[in-house]
């Protein structure tokens, strides 16, 4: 019985903002928006997996003010772990990050002693996103 990895979901204080960054420099497709009550998810997509969804949503949805104030500030952090996408073009995808003017850099791209080469950022909200040469 094989398994495959079908949703990952991404905690976001700025829906907007991570929008930006995950559809316009990641190059990640819309899918869905949905709005609840005072909160929003959006569904991305990766270019030629559509069976794979990114969900960006808010640390506070569905969660009580005590929690989501937690899980907020554990995302402002970059505590919440780390998003990992592979790319078939490290450099240009490197520079499309600098080139931006909110991007965090937090690594410029090198060879790792476990034979990766990757890049490593911050989005919007703080989440650590790292990029692997494919």
């Amino acid at each position: 019985m094989p398994l495959a990895i079908s949703t990952v979901h991404v905690l976001v204080d700025d829906p907007d903002a991570a929008l930006t960054f995950y559809r316009d420099l990641l190059g990640l497709a819309v899918r869905n928006e949905v709005e609840h009550g005072e909160f929003r998810w959006i569904t991305l997509t990766p270019e030629g997996q559509p069976d794979i969804q990114i969900v960006l949503s808010n640390p506070r949805a569905g969660h009580s003010e005590e929690d989501g104030d937690i899980l907020a500030g554990l995302v402002a952090k970059g505590e919440l772990g780390t998003v990992n996408f592979r790319s078939d073009d490290l450099d240009a995808t490197f520079e499309k990050l600098a080139a931006a003017p909110d991007a965090e850099i937090v690594q410029e791209p090198v060879s790792q002693p476990w034979g990766a080469r990757d890049v490593a950022v911050r989005d919007p909200a703080g989440n650590l996103v790292r990029i692997e040469q494919a």
